[in-house]
């Protein structure tokens, strides 16, 4: 049995040592951004610090807890000259976090006063194969979207740099929330993406659809009464905000019809019931013969 036990353990105490030395390596707090709804944006430096889109990191702060580690999904693109994670206060953790980088001080903090942070990672999702294929799904629901955050930003500074070596030539986007508390940093990010895109005259290269599952005969009204307004009264998006939520079968039946003959990448993060949904509906709408449209489904779940 030592012989076969030996091997495995081997191998794992070189990956705890790997991974201990990681997260003793330095890392400076560059901005503490705050966003609604206690939403707050660390953006950190670490020497030689590498990462794919839609990857995460584990974080640890010694003074609000020596030993806890949490994970969370950097939001920050490749291109960037500093990786970032969007952290929601929720918990004693958070709050903890929030309060040690002086989020709850009205007068500005210098940088030599933020907390000690430790980062170990990054490490690999699904995410990461996005740009294998020319045309995408992504589904993220509620905080889901935050990997999705990284991989619009790395596929907007490719498009600037050089479009036509990007393979990825169309992306639909959806995003499923059950209020509006965490539209506030994410469609700041679509506005920039949209304007953007205007700009350039390519405005089909991304299709999102944005769906408010949690709302009550009120917001319903509004909704109708501002429906006919040039910008989303609630995202501020010219795409109007969908109230309910997304018919997967129209939609994969649409998108088939739309590309002929692909390889369609179908990227989750959320629920495992969402889950079995769009893994049933990307089998169901893939053809059998291998010259058709053929949906490849990728998740991660929360």
């Amino acid at each position: 049995t030592w012989k076969w036990v030996v091997g495995p353990m081997f191998l794992y105490l070189c990956e705890r040592l790997v991974r201990f030395w990681r997260s003793q390596q330095k890392v400076v707090i560059t901005k503490v951004v705050i966003h609604p709804f206690k939403t707050i944006e660390l953006q950190m430096m670490k020497k030689g610090f590498k990462m794919e889109v839609g990857q995460y990191i584990f974080v640890k702060c010694p003074a609000v807890s020596r030993l806890e580690w949490h994970p969370f999904t950097l939001t920050s693109a490749p291109e960037e000259d500093y990786f970032s994670i969007h952290v929601r206060i929720v918990g004693d953790w958070t709050e903890g976090l929030f309060n040690a980088c002086g989020c709850d001080k009205q007068e500005f903090q210098e940088a030599w006063k933020m907390p000690k942070i430790a980062v170990d990672g990054p490490f690999g999702t699904a995410s990461e194969d996005v740009f294998s294929y020319e045309t995408v799904m992504l589904v993220g629901a509620g905080i889901g979207v935050t990997p999705f955050a990284s991989v619009l930003k790395s596929v907007w500074y490719k498009y600037c740099h050089d479009a036509t070596n990007l393979k990825l030539k169309k992306i639909y986007f959806y995003w499923l929330c059950r209020d509006t508390h965490a539209f506030e940093w994410f469609a700041d990010l679509l506005q920039s993406l949209e304007a953007q895109m205007q700009e350039r005259n390519n405005a089909e290269f991304l299709s999102y659809n944005i769906y408010l599952t949690g709302w009550d005969e009120s917001q319903a009204t509004h909704f109708v009464v501002h429906h006919e307004e040039e910008k989303d009264v609630i995202t501020g998006l010219k795409q109007k905000t969908l109230y309910g939520r997304p018919n997967w079968e129209n939609e994969f039946k649409t998108i088939a019809g739309q590309h002929p003959g692909s390889r369609i990448g179908v990227f989750l993060c959320g629920p495992e019931g969402l889950a079995d949904t769009l893994n049933k509906q990307s089998i169901s709408n893939s053809e059998a013969d291998p010259r058709g449209v053929h949906f490849i489904f990728n998740k991660e779940n929360f």
